[in-house]
Formats: C-alpha cells, structure tokens, sequence
C-alpha cells in the first residue's frame, strides 16, 4: 500500500474514534431515532459533494498520470536536429522558472524547445542533442542542487565525447559565498572537455541579477536567430548625449565601422571598469515611425498611456515594434499603444575609461537583406541626430575584469573587439602599468585598423609593450610606422589573429610562465575558438584549463 493510501486510511480510523468519543456528550437518544426530512436532504447533499469530490481527485490523478506518461514518452525520445533542450538544475525552483522563460523565448522565435529536469537527463539524450541551454544553481558552498546527483554520477563521466554539441550555461549562485556559481562553472568546464562547443560564454547571476539575465537573453536571441525577442525584464535607462560620432572604416569591403562618443546627463559623474557593457535602447529610423502614421492616419502628439506613465505617440512607436499598416488600421492611438511591444535593448563593449571624459562605442552597421540598416547600429550610425539624447545604461562584467596592474595581459582580439581591448589598455595606462601585448585582427591595415591613433601612440610612449596585427588581405607592414615595423616591439602577419598568436607561440608561453592574463574579445565565429584552438595547441589543453580556473583566461565575444 502506498504512503498516500496509509495516510488517509488513519485520518479515516482518527475520524471514526472521534466520533465515537462525543457519543456520551449527547444528553437524549438519538441512535433509534429517524432523522428529520430537512437533515435527510442535508446528508444526501453531503454524501453528492463527497463523492463529486472523490471522483473529480481520481480523474486529476489519472490525467497527472497520463501526462506525466506522456512527458516520460517525450523524454525518451531522442532529440531532434532543430530542437533545443533546456535543461534545469534547481534547488529551490528558480532556475526552474529561468529554464521555463527560456524556452518559451525560443517557441516565440519559432524554434523547438523541449524543457527538461537535469534529473531526468542521461548521457544518451545528451549525445543525441545538438544544442543545449543548461540552467543550473549552486546550493551551500559550491554544491549541486540536489536533482543533479544521478546526472553527475552516471553521465558527467571524462571519457564522455560530445563533439557534436553546441551548449550555453547559465549560471546561478550568491556571490557572498566563496564558490560563486560552482557546479554552473563544473558544467561549463566539463561541457568543454567532453568536446561541445559554447554558443556564448558562461552567464554568471548573482541572485537573480536582472541586468545579467538581460546579457543572458542578449546572446539567446543572437545565438537563436531572434535578436528582437522582448527583454524579460527592461533596463532603467538615463539619458546620455551623443556628442560625436565618425566612421573609422571608409571603403572597407566590410561593414561600416563607426566610434560613437557618448556624454553623460548633467550633473551625474557615471563610473564603470575596464570590460564593462553598455545596453541601449535602439529607436526606430524617424521615417518608418511617420509612414506607420501617415498610414494609421493618427496624430504623433496624442497622449498614450504606457503603464503608469504617458508618452507621445510617435515616441512610443520610435521605442517599440512597429507593426504592419494593415494589421491596426481603425485603431485609435491607445489601442495602438496597447498592442506594442517594446524593443530588446542592445549590447556593447565600452572603449574608454570614466577618465577620458565620454563613453566610447565602436560599432559595426549591421544590413538587413534588403540592405537597410539594423534597428540597433542603424539608430546609432544613421538616425540619432547630433546633440540627441541616447538611452544608455552601464552593466557591469566582472567576468572580463583586467589584472592587477603589475601582472602581464595579453590582449587578443579582431573587428570592433579593439573597443573592449582599448579600454584595457586605457585602464592600464592610467595605472601606470606597461606590460601590455595587444593581437589584433582586420582585414586591410589601411582601412581597417581601428583606433590607430590610440594604440600606436601607446606603443611608442612604451605603455604597449608588444603590438601584433594581422591582416587577412595584406601583411606587408603598411600599417605600421616606420619605427615600430623596423624594431622588435611590433610585427604585421599575412592572415588571421590566430595566425599570429601560433606565430608568436614562444612570446605566448614566456608571458603565461610569467604569470600573464589572456583577454579574448570579438567574433564567436571564427576568432574565438581559432584563438581557443591556438591556445590548447601551444599550451596544452591542461594549462589552458588551468587558467579557465583560475580566471587567468577570459573571454568577452559576441
């Protein structure tokens, strides 16, 4: 017999002994007596609302069992190419609530997503899968939640191989604690040894942080195809001024890339680090707002409510999804308003320090198929006008902190990755610090070595003390000057950035002997694991675990 069954069964037998025991309270005979026509229907009613109940519990448990069979059917079935698992590992139900929101972002970009408990995962499920979101918390000091015990005993074994997997770890934990985020960081590292490929870098959350969960939805939306997926939770934003913008990269054969200087409101004196982000909240191109209106037929200045607070029309359409013309034709402005959808904020490495006075972007102008340009870079780039104001807020990422100023880094990186290496070397400098090696990445050296000034100037006042570039479509050291390409500080390599960091393999080990830190920011795709692939090649691939634990190897890519 079950426990249920034992339970109600001596509720049962304590219910009759009470009865029993009022009997001697009863001051007549009431046993041989009929009871009235009013207590006779009251029993009768009693008795229908017993067994209405009884039989509505049964028919629950049966359709629990019966979805639970289903649920345990779908669960044995192998993954499929283009579904995602979400996997939890809870404690106490958050990272199951985080898992569930997850993968309802996924069926709303129109993907696959199947949810499931870490407990009810075996090697064999995950060998199948192709891509995989782990949501996994950290109980005590660095433990596991407790449903993760059969899953690390029968399938994070070493010699499981999962060369096929594409995975990220969202990682929960109190940062109070010493082992922050442990058993997301154990996935993590196992994931990797086991052969699977991050989609994006471990997410740490310190108690339900609403700003990392953001940069968790951020690399979701980019690494799914949905970049427009609605923030779970939108950032607070302050009004920041642009006060300068330029394109570094004309004629590239590569996306226009643009530095964006912002200032911030009057009165405030922002601080942020070295590696920190900054989210922004994109706006519309103004034309595509007035021919959503032109065709409504609505008048821009009417007052909408949004929440508790009200915005103009035009503003509020500037800051959301703009539907098609047709789907809200005879609609008035509030209900309009009220079936918009705000858009996701933006991410960017920021490229200076508080010191230099203004927040630096660089920022690539990313096209849609037609051509036009992205909401996020083409609100940047194209349509905030000079003197506008930028809805901007700093998130800070300790995860791609610097060193302390004596110890050696190496700066590795390509693209619009020199903005969070700059600003590394900005911090340094300011420190009074010197050994800095930078490896940096483009394609032609007259066009598309961004932030020349800066970094050139670095390495001729001695506060760079190594600069190596590499150029996929030329390496003839035209990017250099004349000093720098005649003297030992400074080389230009025909090719990739991990080209050059393989051709420079014995610098790479003297430096990590010495204790240095690596720093990796750019591409997901292509850089980052041809850098990852050159580190274990160099290295070996204990040593560059080592320096994962010991955060002596960070990575900020996109």
């Amino acid at each position: 017999m079950s426990t249920a069954r034992v339970l109600q069964a001596g509720i049962l037998f304590a219910l009759c002994l009470a009865a029993l025991a009022f009997i001697p309270l009863h001051d007549e005979s009431w046993w041989p007596g009929p009871p009235s026509a009013r207590q006779g229907w009251l029993a009768a009613l009693l008795l229908a609302a017993y067994v209405g109940a009884s039989v509505a519990r049964l028919w629950r448990t049966r359709r629990g069992e019966r979805a639970q069979a289903a649920s345990d059917a779908t669960d044995a079935r192998a993954p499929e190419a283009d579904e995602w698992l979400v996997i939890h590992a809870s404690q106490t139900g958050q990272a199951f609530e985080l898992a569930q929101r997850t993968a309802e972002s996924l069926r709303a970009a129109g993907l696959r997503a199947r949810l499931r408990d870490i407990a009810r995962l075996d090697a064999a499920t995950l060998t199948a899968a192709r891509q995989a979101l782990f949501v996994a918390s950290t109980t005590g000091e660095g433990d596991p939640p407790d449903p993760a015990a059969a899953f690390i005993r029968a399938a994070m074994r070493p010699d499981l191989a999962l060369p096929g997997l594409r995975y990220a770890v969202l990682a929960l934990g109190d940062r109070s604690y010493q082992n922050y985020c442990a058993f997301g960081h154990a996935l993590d590292q196992w994931l990797r040894g086991a052969g699977a490929s991050p989609l994006f870098d471990l997410v740490e959350v310190d108690n339900g942080d609403p700003a990392a969960l953001r940069h968790w939805q951020h690399h979701l939306g980019v690494a799914a195809g949905a970049p427009e997926l609605p923030d779970w939770s939108p950032a607070s934003y302050a009004p920041w001024t642009l006060a300068a913008r330029r394109e570094l990269n004309p004629g590239s054969v590569g996306g226009a890339v643009h530095e964006v200087r912002l200032s911030p409101p009057a009165g405030s004196h922002p601080q942020w680090r070295a590696g920190d982000i900054a989210e922004i909240g994109p706006r519309q191109a103004p034309s595509a707002v007035a021919a959503l209106l032109v065709a409504t037929g609505l008048d821009p200045a009417t007052q909408v409510r949004v929440g508790d607070a009200r915005a103009s029309l035009r503003d509020l359409l500037s800051r959301s999804h703009l539907p098609a013309a047709e789907d809200v034709q005879g609609l008035d402005a509030q209900a309009l308003a009220a079936r918009l959808q705000p858009l996701p904020h933006r991410e960017y490495s920021i490229a200076s320090v508080p010191g230099e006075g203004a927040l630096r972007l660089l920022l690539r102008r990313m096209l849609r198929p037609d051509g036009s340009p992205g909401v996020g870079s083409g609100w940047l780039c194209d349509h905030a006008p000079a003197g506008g104001m930028i809805d901007l807020r700093t998130r800070a990422n300790p995860g791609f902190r610097g060193p302390a100023t004596d110890v050696p880094l190496v700066l590795v990186g390509n693209g619009t990755g020199i903005a969070g290496l700059r600003a590394h070397l900005a911090e340094r400098v300011a420190a009074g610090g010197h050994r800095s090696w930078l490896l940096f990445g483009e394609r032609h050296a007259d066009r598309d070595f961004h932030l020349r000034e800066d970094i050139l100037q670095w390495l001729d006042d001695g506060a760079l003390a190594r600069l190596d570039l590499a150029f996929s479509r030329d390496g003839d050291g035209a990017g250099l000057p004349a000093s720098a390409a005649t003297g030992d500080n400074a080389a230009m390599h025909r090719g990739y950035v991990q080209d050059a960091l393989r051709t420079e393999a014995a610098r790479l080990r003297q430096w990590v002997d010495d204790g240095a830190t690596i720093l990796v920011c750019g591409s997901l795709k292509g850089m980052a694991p041809g850098v990852d692939a050159v580190l274990r090649e160099v290295l070996g691939k204990e040593r560059v675990e080592e320096l994962l634990v010991a955060g002596r190897y960070r990575r900020d890519v996109y």
